[in-house]
C-alpha cells in the first residue's frame, strides 16, 4: 500500500516537472522568435521592440517606483468595484434563479446588458461622475456585474431537485432556503462566474484607466502611446497579463479547485 502510494507520487511529481519544463520551453521559443522578429527591421524602433528593451523600461520603472504605485492603484481600484459587484451579483442571481416572474423579466434585462461591451458604460460614467474614482467603480462594476448574475443563476437553475423539496420537507423556505441550501449546491457554478465576472472587471478597468490618466496601469499606458515610448507601453502590457495570471492562480485556480474537489466533482 505504500508502495504505491510513493510511485503515485513520484508519477505526479515527474508530471509536474514535465508540464513545467514544457511550459518554460515553449516561453523561451517565444522570447527568442520576439526578439528576432525585433531585430528583423520590418517595423522601425520606435514601433516595435523586443524582450530586451521591455525588460530595460520594466526594471526602470520598477526601480523608480512608478510602476508599483500604478500596480497598488490599479489593484485596489479593482478590489473595490470587483467586490461591490460580487455582492450585487449573487444576490440578484439568487433572485432570478429562485424566482420565476424574475426570471421572465430582470433574468432578460440582464442577459441583454451582458452583450453590451464594458466601453460602453465610460461615456455614461463620464457624465455622471466625470474624471473621478467613481467613474472608475461604476465602469467596473458594470462590467462585471451581469456575467456573475448570470454565473450565479445558472448554478442556481441547476441545483439537484430532490435537495429543494429534501429542504423545504424540513419546513426550510425563503432566506434560510436559498442561503443554506441553494447557495452551497450551486458554489461550483457561482465560483465559475466570479472568476468570469473578475475578468471583465480586470479589462474594463483598463479601458476606463486609458481615459482618466493618474498613476495607474492604464494611465501608464496613455502616457506611453502620447510621448511614444513603446517599450514602456510593452512592458506595461506585460504587466497587466502578470497581475490577471497571478490573481487567477493564487485566488481563483485554488478556490475552483478546492469547491469541485469538495463537492465530487474531481478526485
Amino acid at each position: 500500500m505504500a508502495q504505491s502510494i510513493n510511485l503515485s507520487r513520484q508519477r505526479t511529481q515527474s508530471r509536474w516537472w514535465l508540464k513545467l519544463l514544457r511550459q518554460i520551453g515553449f516561453f523561451l521559443i517565444l522570447l527568442l522568435a520576439w526578439e528576432g522578429l525585433a531585430r528583423s527591421g520590418i517595423w522601425p524602433s520606435f514601433l516595435f521592440v523586443g524582450p530586451i528593451d521591455v525588460a530595460t523600461s520594466l526594471f526602470s520603472n520598477l526601480q523608480s517606483g512608478v510602476l508599483l504605485t500604478a500596480i497598488l492603484t490599479s489593484v485596489s481600484r479593482l478590489a473595490v468595484g470587483y467586490f461591490t459587484s460580487a455582492v450585487l451579483g449573487i444576490s440578484l442571481g439568487l433572485f432570478i434563479g429562485l424566482n420565476r416572474y424574475a426570471k421572465e423579466t430582470l433574468g432578460s434585462l440582464v442577459l441583454g446588458l451582458q452583450a453590451l461591451p464594458s466601453v460602453c458604460w465610460i461615456p455614461l460614467a463620464l457624465l455622471w461622475f466625470g474624471l473621478s474614482e467613481n467613474a472608475m467603480y461604476y465602469v467596473v462594476i458594470m462590467g462585471a456585474l451581469f456575467s456573475i448574475i448570470l454565473g450565479v443563476e445558472a448554478g442556481v437553475r441547476h441545483t439537484p431537485p430532490v435537495y429543494l423539496k429534501a429542504a423545504r420537507n424540513m419546513g426550510a423556505k425563503g432566506l434560510n432556503l436559498a442561503f443554506f441550501v441553494v447557495l452551497p449546491a450551486a458554489l461550483p457554478s457561482i465560483i465559475v462566474g466570479l472568476k468570469q465576472g473578475w475578468t471583465f472587471a480586470w479589462r474594463s478597468l483598463m479601458a476606463a484607466e486609458l481615459l482618466y490618466v493618474t498613476v495607474s496601469l492604464g494611465g501608464l499606458l496613455e502616457e506611453s502611446r502620447q510621448n511614444i515610448e513603446i517599450s514602456q507601453m510593452f512592458s506595461v502590457m506585460v504587466v497587466i497579463i502578470i497581475v490577471g495570471i497571478l490573481i487567477d492562480s493564487f485566488i481563483f485556480s485554488p478556490l475552483e479547485r478546492t469547491v469541485r474537489t469538495r463537492w465530487g466533482f474531481d478526485q
